[in-house]
């Protein structure tokens, strides 16, 4: 497994994609990116124990676009509208929202306010799974063979070869 490549993939996506949804992304490409965001963003995880500082509510913050834009481009290559990542976005900012008006309200009304907002919070997050659930799932589908309505297949991405030598593993 080449690293390196690894880490072009995500480096490329954020500096020369990083809200371009036209076009689209293949499955290889599309999960190592996610895991290095991952990995980044664990990183961030810990940094932020050790500092006390927000780091990974601002590295994911920071990752929002770029891995909405990755998301789009993935539907994309399955022939889905990329669009679909919005009802993603906008289902887990209401659910943090109304969490965090949930909370505040708690500290002002007392249980009355559980009484109110539980249901409501339980229905949102309940739909922010359900998208959730279905983009993974389309997410693992594998994209169309030939050209769509949004270009011409990728190209393949594989961190096991050597990008200077094509003839094989490293």
């Amino acid at each position: 497994m080449n690293l390196r490549a690894i880490f072009d993939n995500y480096r490329r996506v954020v500096t020369e994609h990083y809200f371009d949804m036209r076009g689209r992304v293949g499955r290889s490409q599309f999960w190592y990116f996610m895991l290095a965001n991952f990995a980044f963003a664990v990183l961030a995880a810990i940094l932020q124990s050790a500092t006390f500082l927000p780091l990974l509510a601002l590295y994911n913050l920071a990752m929002l676009l770029p891995a909405a834009s990755m998301g789009a481009r993935r539907l994309q290559d399955i022939g889905r509208d990329g669009k679909l990542i919005w009802v993603f976005i906008i289902a887990g900012f209401v659910s943090q929202l109304i969490s965090a008006m949930a909370m505040m309200s708690a500290s002002v009304f007392g249980l009355f306010s559980f009484i109110f907002f539980a249901p409501l919070v339980m229905l949102i997050n309940m739909a922010f799974l359900l998208a959730s659930i279905a983009l993974i799932y389309f997410w693992c589908l594998p994209g169309d063979p030939g050209p769509n309505f949004y270009g011409d297949p990728p190209s393949m991405f594989d961190p096991s070869f050597n990008a200077n030598r094509s003839s094989g593993p490293i």
